[in-house]
């Protein structure tokens, strides 16, 4: 099993961010299943004012590169991400394009 955590922030403006989270009620099934089809078993996404964190649990199977493939190849899973910029902003430092962004882990018990 993997585990991977990412960042990224929504525009902070509160109309947008309960929007945000109103599509995440209730994603297309299309992504939903473009997510367990690339080897994510469990995701969860959590929020702080606009600052959003996500826990993703992976078989071993799993990889960024093939997720990346599988979501260019998939119309419903560009329609929802083009979607999703209408809420998101890039973290400082991101390159072009580049929407969550991989944390290191630096503590464990």
């Amino acid at each position: 099993m993997k585990k991977f955590c990412l960042a990224l922030d929504l525009i902070d403006d509160p109309k947008l961010i309960a929007e945000y989270e109103n599509h995440h009620q209730n994603i297309w099934p299309e992504v939903r299943q473009s997510i367990l089809d690339s080897g994510i078993i469990d995701m969860e996404i959590y929020r702080f004012q606009n600052r959003l964190f996500m826990i993703i649990e992976a078989d071993d199977s799993f990889s960024f590169e093939s997720k990346n493939d599988l979501d260019k190849n998939n119309p419903k899973v560009q329609e929802w991400e083009e979607l999703m910029w209408k809420f998101q902003q890039q973290l400082p430092n991101s390159n072009a394009g580049e929407k969550w962004r991989l944390m290191d882990r630096i503590f464990t018990l």
